[in-house]
């Protein structure tokens, strides 16, 4: 892997049938990514795929939302205001995410789904586009540069999974097409991290003497980036992740007397931008009527709530304060009110890697943390700046505060949001009251773990008690006294107390278990 990728520097580096989708000003984009609680890379390029496309302009706003970060697949909605929403899952396959995990957590019926007023347009995931087929060709061409392709094994690796047999069906059709395409290449086969066949016998499977790897990852990960590399016996054990690295891999590594190429993770070609707008153009041609609205443009209601809530003094918001200056907006930390020596940033996306991590450079998968770092000042030109670079500092908050404030907020019962978990989290509903209100007192502890306000009950009808009640009222919600402070609002739990969840209800089972043994 040789370093960074490129990036696409402006919209004039598209083509220009994508310039001209001005039919969507009505509609709101939602990118679907994994994320991560541990691996800041992750969703990496989700984002900057969002920022690509934003900058276009032809979508009302787009967003991102996540199974394993903020803002959650509830919480998003409160976010976009579009009439039209159009979500695409930046998904490698079509397998258990895709068909089950992300149609119940985003309360989806289908390709299309009426609700609450909107239309929601469930894209396909973007690794089962045609196109992903020329961004593996020039992924393959780039890691390897000036390698004959008829002395090179081409190895596409994925994860691979018994979930769901669909998993690795797009893997396979990739291999197909690149066999049949005539593309050159000695040989072309797929494997997997944890099915046959395995990537760890990449030695037995390939013959050529050049092999290049293509992990079929959307990111630079966790599995792509630390856990293959091992596999492949690049590596002894997982090192650090891409961004905390100085010095990147290099290519070729000599082994078993091949060269071995290794590439970035597929998802992180800037170009898939490109094939996340061709799922919503290939979805318009399926469904024409689904998309259909207004194309009027319209300010934004959060945008206009911010502006009213400044006016009322209402400058604070989490750990950040927002200050009228010449010409625009400034945003800087709580703690950094009467500081003059400040890093001076200009970009709303400066907000998100001004959040990415703590003073310590430790990953922040939890953006309501009270551990913001200080230093900063973000000077922004207008309130739709603002609030795109709030939606980076406190993903979705001016979304859910609004929402509170019309009373349309719709929290999600702790039973009902552990009630409907599948998978390895199935069993995460096994914990006594007691325990469930016991694991949110500690891993939502304002001082220490999270600002947020809590806002659902246990289930319906039954409030919070113990050591959850501190996260019920004034105290929670804000950094320091709070006074006139926008709330930081949590409407349904996060993946870390399903996390707790699970965990405790195993130990429920198992206890059981010893009780219920002979002795």
């Amino acid at each position: 892997m040789t370093g960074p990728r490129r990036s696409v520097s402006s919209c004039a580096d598209f083509p220009t049938y994508y310039l001209r989708l001005n039919s969507h000003s009505h509609a709101s984009l939602i990118i679907v990514g994994h994320g991560s609680t541990v691996n800041p890379d992750s969703s990496a390029p989700t984002h900057q795929h969002a920022d690509t496309i934003r900058c276009l302009g032809v979508f009302r706003e787009v967003a991102c939302c996540f199974w394993k970060e903020e803002p959650t697949m509830r919480e998003i909605f409160e976010s976009v205001e579009g009439e039209v929403v159009y979500i695409v899952p930046n998904f490698i396959s079509e397998g258990y995410f895709c068909q089950q995990v992300l149609p119940r957590e985003l309360r989806l019926d289908g390709p299309v789904t009426h609700r609450d007023g909107r239309t929601f347009c469930y894209c396909d995931p973007v690794g089962i586009h045609p196109n992903m087929t020329r961004l593996l060709l020039q992924r393959a061409d780039e890691v390897a540069q000036g390698v004959p392709r008829d002395q090179t094994s081409l190895v596409i690796v994925g994860h691979g999974t018994s979930l769901n047999e669909n998993s690795t069906k797009a893997i396979q059709e990739q291999v197909r097409l690149i066999r049949e395409g005539g593309y050159g290449f000695a040989e072309v086969l797929d494997a997997y991290m944890e099915e046959a066949p395995l990537v760890s016998d990449w030695v037995q499977l390939t013959s050529a003497p050049n092999v290049v790897v293509v992990p079929f990852f959307i990111a630079d990960g966790l599995h792509s980036f630390q856990d293959i590399p091992v596999l492949l016996g690049m590596e002894k054990e997982p090192g650090k992740a891409l961004s905390e690295m100085e010095v990147f891999r290099q290519n070729p590594i000599e082994m078993h007397g091949r060269h071995l190429y290794y590439s970035g993770a597929i998802g992180t070609e800037p170009l898939l931008a490109e094939v996340i707008l061709d799922q919503v153009r290939d979805f318009d041609r399926r469904h024409p009527e689904a998309g259909q609205g207004s194309a009027v443009a319209q300010v934004s209601a959060q945008q206009q709530a911010l502006a009213r809530w400044l006016e009322q003094g209402r400058h604070a918001i989490g750990q950040v304060v927002i200050s009228a200056v010449d010409g625009g907006w400034e945003l800087r930390h709580l703690d950094d009110c009467d500081s003059e020596s400040l890093i001076t940033h200009t970009q709303p996306e400066d907000a998100r890697t001004l959040a990415r991590y703590d003073a310590a450079g430790a990953f922040r998968p939890i953006k309501t943390a009270p551990d913001l770092k200080r230093g900063w000042r973000l000077v922004l030109p207008d309130l739709a700046a603002v609030r795109l670079a709030l939606e980076f500092f406190y993903p979705a908050a001016l979304g859910m505060a609004l929402a509170q404030e019309r009373g349309t907020l719709k929290p999600v019962p702790l039973r009902a949001l552990l009630g409907r978990q599948t998978g390895m989290y199935r069993f995460a509903n096994g914990i006594t009251d007691d325990q469930a209100c016991a694991i949110l007192g500690r891993c939502c502890d304002t001082a220490t773990k999270c600002l947020r306000r809590i806002v659902y009950p246990l289930a319906e009808g039954q409030t919070l008690s113990g050591p959850a009640a501190a996260k019920l009222g004034d105290a929670a919600g804000h950094a320091g006294d709070g006074g006139s402070a926008l709330p930081l609002l949590c409407m349904e739990a996060c993946n870390h107390i399903v996390s707790a969840a699970r965990k405790q209800a195993r130990e429920n089972f198992e206890a059981k278990e010893r009780a219920d043994s002979p002795a």
